[in-house]
């Protein structure tokens, strides 16, 4: 089993991210990680410009989200994502968004995607090379999922 590709990237809350009173808005965190969901999908052999060629796209199916504590307008926040499961037809990706000037875990977030042909809607295998991501040890993985990250921007 190879260990899946890891993304990190920073934003800084805006104020389109926030309501009145400067707190991001739970819909904000979303876009962040679809941010980093999108730099996983390149690093994963799924580039967008080849994505609307072959008119194959990983669509999210399911969202579960934890919010921990709150962001506010001006912060850095970083993001992070990786390949959490490979099953078949579907897959997780794990999320965690922290605040680096207090260390503060402010989301995590899980996403099932699939790999759909589109306008067709004709649900896909997954890429053969993803194979080498497979876990078998599910309760591994949901550790890992609770587990913070650090480390480079991106980790191989």
């Amino acid at each position: 089993m190879a260990l899946s590709p890891r993304i990190r990237t920073q934003v800084q809350v805006m104020f389109f991210d926030t309501d009145c009173g400067g707190v991001v808005s739970n819909i904000a965190y979303l876009r962040f990680v679809e941010i980093v969901r999108t730099l996983l999908a390149e690093e994963l052999g799924l580039a967008l410009t080849e994505m609307a060629e072959s008119r194959r796209y990983p669509v999210v199916v399911r969202t579960e989200i934890d919010y921990r504590r709150a962001a506010r307008l001006g912060d850095q926040l970083v993001i992070e994502g990786w390949l959490d499961r490979v099953e078949r037809v579907r897959f997780w990706c794990s999320f965690q968004i922290t605040r680096p000037k207090d260390n503060t875990l402010i989301a995590q977030c899980r996403q099932m995607l699939a790999l759909i042909e589109i306008p067709e809607g004709k649900l896909l295998r997954l890429p053969e090379h993803w194979e080498k991501y497979q876990i078998e040890d599910s309760a591994k993985t949901e550790r890992e999922w609770q587990a913070p990250i650090s480390g480079k921007e991106r980790i191989q």
